[in-house]
């Protein structure tokens, strides 16, 4: 099975200069956790989450309008390919410990988003097959590689 046979698409985005509210917004809109942020020449540059809009949020004490994209986003960027096996998207999220990964063409435009949720929704869809794509070993373990505590010093805070 392939990433395009259960990526969401098309992909809600957002830009470097957005405000954390109206990219906020977006995800609830969308009822995602994720957005790829999208530069001036088309391509993925960077992520942003729930969760770093949150803390970013609490950390700053700021409102959400007063803060932009490019100043909360992840830059290191983690994404796969439509045609890539979906082992190939669970080895990259279980080693960067990423929930989600923008799926991306040659050039780094956004096709769509990637998710662990995609891959539980399969396997449960799976469950009765006698060879499945997705097993729920195969979702336990990418689980568990994402939700494995990170080293203090690995965490970078963000400026005040």
């Amino acid at each position: 099975m392939l990433v395009e046979q259960l990526m969401n698409r098309p992909a809600v985005t957002c830009r470097p200069g957005d405000n954390c509210h109206d990219a906020a917004g977006l995800m609830w809109e969308h009822d995602c956790g994720v957005l790829p942020v999208i530069g001036d020449d088309g391509c993925v540059c960077g992520v942003i989450t729930d969760r770093d809009i949150c803390m970013a949020a609490y950390l700053r004490g700021l409102p959400l309008g007063d803060m932009q994209v490019c100043d909360v986003m992840a830059r290191d960027v983690f994404v796969c390919r439509p045609g890539d096996p979906i082992g190939v998207a669970e080895r990259i999220m279980s080693q960067c410990q990423v929930r989600r990964l923008p799926v991306v063409d040659t050039e780094g435009h956004i096709l769509g988003v990637f998710s662990l949720n995609d891959l539980a929704r399969e396997a449960e869809q799976e469950g009765g097959r006698r060879r499945p794509d997705v097993s729920d070993t195969d979702v336990t373990r990418t689980l568990a590689a994402i939700s494995h505590p990170r080293r203090q010093e690995q965490i970078e805070l963000p400026p005040p």
